[in-house]
């Protein structure tokens, strides 16, 4: 107890000097029966002065005496019962102590448990974040345009944290971009045909790329069949992969990890180990070029199959495929919106959700960027590109319309909704959302990323950057499963 008493008449050196003041002198109608008062008295004072500071012996000691008697009559409390006192103030702050942190703990294992909770939604591929509802449509002034490339923009991708976007080009070049800025940060630009020997990067059209969950590394595919790996931070230029015998035209990378798959039209997937540059295995199934390719933490992966009008899960460890239908076009792109669900776009127009469970897609939106020509044999426009937000219900299409369709997905993925529309003058040939879901990038240009069917003369080519605004009063995210 006299311990923490010291403790306490440390912090207090108030109640140290009125209790050197009071100790020692007997105050005004005391009565001593026993007449020895004073010896007890000092005694008390004693004991005291060896607990208290001397800064406070001193101060009392000058101070006059008219101050003192006014002490001595305002402060009646004898020195045990402050420190009875004093010992009850103190176990009451260590209490207090107790309870804060045992509520930081409460807290922090809350959060915790819905992390925890999150990533087991997320790897049964059933994480829903509805975020949707609260997406209102971006002013047109405050769309971004980033200029740089000489012809049609074919791919792009956005690094993990969101500060660089990396494009590529029919020019053969690509582009490091700085998202707050919009400055050039790096170009590494395309050759000539021919030039294949001497030049260090692409020559021929570059139709798709990826980057690594880490960042550490990007990839790139073209029509020379080639796929060519980069050092994203610097851009330096580290492997070229060669076996396909068509273009290469999907590339991604398993999340978490630096095993490559890449897709071509000559109708494989291959398996790519990066960080031991090294050819893992060729899988095949499809009956026409693939056209695209999209892969999340699983092993396995899904393609788009093009005219052989079929979507397919690919699972790489037991060597098996699921083979889906349900477009009455070309499947053009694909997008994983988690482990479990996927979007795809088609030239019949239509987009379609799609369940790996399902044979046939969980909602169909056909002439989903509506229609072209003349009464009678008008066509819908092709849906050249789709996006998703990942663990979201938010989903985005591109055509030749000029607009970007934003799209709310129904609970469980049953049904879609158009939530707005973004002018955007050209074929959108890319679509990608940000980690954050704070910004979505489009790749625009002026011709088909696969052809040169139609040209759009006063589309320009570049890459736009949308933000998605919220509405103001922005409530929490809610997450449902399925």
């Amino acid at each position: 107890m006299s311990s923490s008493f010291f403790i306490k008449t440390k912090e207090n050196p108030k109640f140290a000097k009125k209790g050197k003041n009071t100790a020692g002198t007997k105050r005004k109608g005391d009565v001593d029966p026993t007449g020895k008062g004073k010896l007890r008295a000092k005694k008390s004072s004693s004991k005291y002065n060896e607990e208290i500071s001397s800064d406070s012996e001193t101060e009392s000691a000058t101070a006059p005496k008219k101050r003192q008697s006014t002490e001595q009559i305002e402060y009646e409390e004898t020195p045990q019962e402050k420190k009875l006192r004093l010992a009850k103030l103190y176990l009451e702050q260590l209490k207090e102590e107790e309870e804060n942190k045992a509520e930081e703990a409460s807290f922090e294992t809350d959060l915790i448990a819905g992390r925890l909770q999150e990533e087991v939604l997320e790897q049964r591929g059933k994480l829903q974040r509805l975020i949707a509802k609260d997406l209102i449509p971006p002013d047109p002034s405050e769309i971004r345009m980033f200029r740089g490339h000489k012809l049609p923009i074919t791919c792009l991708v956005i690094t993990p944290d969101d500060k660089y976007i990396f494009s590529a080009a029919k020019d053969c070049s690509i582009i490091k971009w700085d998202v707050e800025s919009g400055k050039k940060i790096h170009t590494i630009p395309g050759g000539r045909k021919g030039t294949e020997d001497r030049h260090v990067g692409h020559t021929a059209h570059i139709l798709c790329m990826a980057i690594s969950s880490d960042g550490k590394y990007l990839a790139t595919g073209d029509m020379n069949n080639l796929i060519m790996i980069w050092e994203a931070e610097s851009c330096k230029h580290l492997y070229k992969f060669t076996g396909h015998k068509g273009a290469v035209s999907g590339l991604s990378f398993r999340k978490g990890t630096h095993d490559l798959y890449s897709a071509s039209h000559d109708r494989s997937i291959k398996v790519w180990n990066v960080d031991e540059n090294a050819y893992v295995e060729t899988l095949f199934g499809h009956q026409d070029s693939i056209t695209g390719l999209d892969s999340l933490s699983r092993e396995r992966c899904v393609t788009a199959g093009g005219r052989d009008g079929t979507v397919r899960v690919w699972k790489i460890a037991e060597e098996s495929q699921l083979v889906f239908h349900g477009h009455e076009g070309s499947i053009d792109c694909i997008q994983l919106i988690n482990e479990e669900h996927m979007v795809t776009g088609a030239d019949d127009g239509s987009v379609c959700l799609w369940s790996v469970n399902k044979k046939k897609p969980l909602s169909t939106v056909k002439r989903a960027h509506g229609c072209h020509g003349d009464a009678g044999i008008e066509q819908p426009h092709w849906v050249s590109s789709v996006a998703a937000l990942q663990n979201s219900d938010t989903i985005a299409s591109g055509s030749h319309n000029s607009e970007v369709n934003v799209w709310k997905c129904g609970q469980n993925y049953r049904g879609l909704q158009p939530l707005f529309s973004v002018p955007v003058s050209g074929f959108v040939n890319s679509l990608k959302f940000s980690s954050s879901g704070q910004f979505l990038v489009a790749g625009v240009g002026q011709e088909h990323r696969l052809g040169r069917w139609w040209r759009l003369k006063e589309a320009k080519n570049g890459i736009y950057v949308i933000p998605l605004k919220r509405k103001p009063s922005d409530p929490e995210e809610t997450k449902s499963a399925e």
